[in-house]
C-alpha cells in the first residue's frame, strides 16, 4: 500500500454480495488492517470487507469527509467506474 504522506484518506473496500464500503480515516494502513482482521463490527464485519481497491488522500479532514459523502451518494456503477479508472483489475492495494 503506497499511501501518500497526507493526513486523511477516503477508501473503498468490496465485500461479499457485491457490496462496496466507502470510509474515511486518518490512518489508512491501520484502518484497513482492522477491517481485514475483523476488528470492526457492524457493516464491514457482516459483509466481510477485506480488500482495499481504491483510496484518495487529502490534507484536510473536511475535504475527505465531503468526498466520502459524495462517493456514498453515487450509484454502484459510478463507483465501479471510479475504481476501474485507477485499478481495472481490482487488485488488493494493501499488499502492493
Amino acid at each position: 500500500m503506497n499511501a501518500s504522506p497526507k493526513n486523511y484518506y477516503v477508501y473503498v473496500m468490496p465485500g461479499i454480495s457485491r457490496t462496496l464500503y466507502v470510509g474515511v480515516t486518518n490512518d489508512l494502513e491501520r484502518r484497513v488492517a482492522e477491517h481485514v482482521e475483523g476488528l470492526t463490527r457492524g457493516f464491514t464485519a457482516k459483509y466481510h470487507v477485506k480488500r482495499l481497491v481504491y483510496f484518495e488522500a487529502f490534507e484536510e479532514i473536511k475535504a475527505a469527509i465531503a468526498r466520502e459523502k459524495q462517493l456514498k451518494g453515487w450509484r454502484r456503477a459510478k463507483k465501479i467506474k471510479l475504481i476501474e479508472s485507477l485499478n481495472p483489475d481490482w487488485n488488493d492495494l494493501k499488499s502492493g
